[in-house]
């Protein structure tokens, strides 16, 4: 089943008893993250928190707190069914070309899929029902919230980034976190190797002294949300992905500020840019390591109009220490997608894991049918160099073939 929408797959959970109403007052400062630890400790449901203490717009926390939620967001049943994923992903990173007329007629049914899946764009969204601009623009009125004790502030935690380099047809999605420094003002936390972070340095150097568009969406529907943190090739717009992953094109309009487009059916959308040399320190905040982040600079992003449905939701996660947090069960899903990535660069590669342990991306393990010496090697390597997501692995493991690399 495909979900268009946030609350499409809310209903649809409500039906099968994964998601749980919290009618209770529940404070955004810190409780809803203690809410949202205890249930996925105990592989409870995604819940929905109807009265943040002191605001209007409903939370939903937990969403993907469970691996057969996000298996159920994918429409699949069973975790092997994420290679045949890892398997569109690969031909979509190297078609390559038929070897035989037979192989070009076999292969003309995913030319024509994929290509169906291509975004849709619309002249009019739901997402747009309400518009604020200008100076009537507060973050406060949505439901930020605090998660840990020590955290320096506010942080937007599921907040899809749209970017768009200067030489890219693509937009690119990813999820950063952004602290807030103000009614309309955010620091966007882009580590120097992902899309936005490279997007924003390549329009700097293009277009000098003006400044960047950036597009910020909340509450995605599912498809478009796991596209965004999916181990997708550089080459591949993560809304087609959402295409692929939904199995119907994704719905687009464009946003009133520029010309970047976002998700018809989200919930929330912050509009605006990034000035040239407009930067500030960002943490500490407690993350995925189980520590706190040390304090770096980077770019404020400057919210200059919010859209949104008449009757928004806010999607709130938090970063905990694996494998208690949604990224690590996201990224678990995720692990049987790398492997017919890897295999179609390496095809003597038997399996791959990245364990939570090591947040799913510091230290990989890699079994292989060697064949000669320095053959580990020469996978290490083409490992550490396939995917951006592995630039911060420090460990790789290669054992041989016999050896059950998830059970250690």
């Amino acid at each position: 089943m495909s979900y268009k929408s946030l609350r499409d797959f809310l209903e649809s959970l409500e039906r099968s008893g994964q998601l749980q109403r919290v009618s209770a007052e529940i404070d955004p400062d810190l409780e809803v993250t203690e809410v949202c630890l205890r249930a996925l400790k105990k592989s409870g449901p995604a819940l929905l928190f109807e009265h943040p203490k002191g605001y209007r717009i409903p939370m939903v926390g937990n969403l993907f707190g469970h691996r057969q939620r996000v298996l159920t967001a994918l429409g699949i049943q069973d975790s092997s069914e994420l290679r045949e994923i890892g398997k569109e992903l690969a031909f979509l990173r190297e078609p390559g070309l038929p070897d035989s007329l037979g192989a070009a007629i076999r292969g003309l049914p995913k030319f024509r899929r994929l290509k169906g899946l291509r975004p849709r764009h619309l002249q009019q969204a739901s997402v747009q029902e309400v518009v604020i601009s200008g100076d009537e623009v507060d973050l406060s009125e949505l439901p930020i919230q605090t998660c840990w004790p020590e955290d320096v502030g506010k942080l937007i935690t599921y907040g899809l980034v749209v970017t768009k380099g200067p030489h890219q047809a693509r937009q690119n999605v990813a999820v950063y976190r952004q602290q807030v420094i103000g009614r309309n003002r955010l620091i966007m936390r882009w580590l120097h190797h992902r899309g936005g972070a490279t997007d924003f340095r390549a329009f700097q150097q293009a277009h000098p002294g003006q400044h960047f568009p950036i597009a910020v969406i909340i509450g995605a529907d599912p498809a478009t949300t796991l596209a965004a943190v999916a181990p997708i090739p550089d080459t591949v717009s993560e809304y087609q992905f959402a295409g692929l992953l939904r199995g119907s094109s994704t719905e687009l309009v464009k946003c009133i500020s520029h010309d970047l487009e976002v998700p018809a059916a989200a919930e929330i959308v912050l509009e605006g840019f990034i000035e040239p040399g407009d930067e500030a320190e960002e943490g500490p905040f407690g993350d995925h390591t189980g520590y706190y982040n040390s304090v770096q600079r980077f770019p404020v992003f400057t919210v200059q109009r919010i859209t949104r449905r008449h009757q928004p939701l806010y999607t709130a996660t938090y970063m905990g220490r694996p494998p208690y947090d949604e990224p690590s069960v996201m990224a678990s899903a995720f692990n049987e997608i790398y492997l017919p990535l890897l295999q179609g660069q390496f095809p003597e590669i038997q399996d791959f894991y990245l364990p939570p342990e090591a947040c799913s991306y510091r230290m990989a393990l890699v079994s292989i049918r060697k064949q000669y010496p320095g053959h580990a090697r020469r996978v290490m390597f083409g490992i550490w160099s396939s995917l951006r997501q592995f630039t911060y692995t420090k460990f790789v493991i290669v054992t041989d073939e016999d050896i059950n690399i998830r059970d250690w």
